[in-house]
């Protein structure tokens, strides 16, 4: 272990509750940083569902992103259906199954494909059923208000609240590793629980990377 790397045993570990919706790549990335700092920092991650469709409700988006939006309401039901029937810990590995699929392997948004990452984490494939199913709802705005009132509606996902402070992003590619991850953290909190701070921005020039 590095003289930089926190030593768990020593160090309160710091719970990191984690806003996503399945379908957003730029939050992928994040998740996967967030792995990677639990793995170098005192860190424990805690997955909670937003919904990128509760978010853009009303808005005056393109023809092509309310489709897409359209879309959208199906993963988060499906995984707002898992935790309800098996408990929030199946939240994170149910993530990773689904942006594994997804993102990294490109596959369709279709039924096979969440079927298959619920399979993955040996959940019933019929948890698919509830992508259609308003009862969810309500549950899901609950879960999404939690996160992003935090933070307001100027942002999206991820949303990540540790200690107190919440805040949106950060938006990174490629995924970082290894202390590098552990550093980004460190500068991430810095910043972020500074009183006053809002914002450290410039434009993508590439687009996202899950290696």
């Amino acid at each position: 272990m590095s003289a930089q790397t926190l030593d768990a045993q020593t160090v309160d570990t710091q719970v990191a509750d984690f806003w996503f919706d399945p379908l957003c790549p730029w939050a992928w990335i994040t998740s996967r940083w967030l792995h990677e700092v639990t793995k170098v920092r005192p860190v424990e991650a805690r997955w909670h569902v937003m919904s990128l469709a509760v978010l853009n409700e009303g808005r005056d988006i393109s023809e092509g992103y309310k489709k897409l939006m359209d879309q959208a309401w199906g993963p988060v039901r499906i995984v707002m259906a898992a935790g309800q029937e098996h408990g929030e810990e199946v939240l994170g590995p149910l993530y990773t199954a689904i942006g594994t699929r997804l993102h990294d392997r490109a596959e369709p948004r279709e039924r096979a494909t969440y079927e298959a990452a619920l399979a993955d984490v040996g959940l019933p494939t019929s948890l698919f059923e509830a992508a259609h199913d308003t009862s969810y709802d309500e549950a899901l705005r609950a879960s999404h208000h939690a996160g992003m009132d935090q933070v307001g509606d100027d942002v999206g996902t991820p949303v990540i609240s540790v200690s107190g402070n919440a805040f949106f992003g950060p938006v990174v590619t490629p995924i970082p590793r290894g202390e590098a991850a552990g550093r980004l953290w460190d500068g991430v909190l810095l910043v972020t629980g500074t009183d006053g701070f809002y914002e450290l921005k410039r434009s993508r020039d590439r687009r996202p990377s899950f290696e």
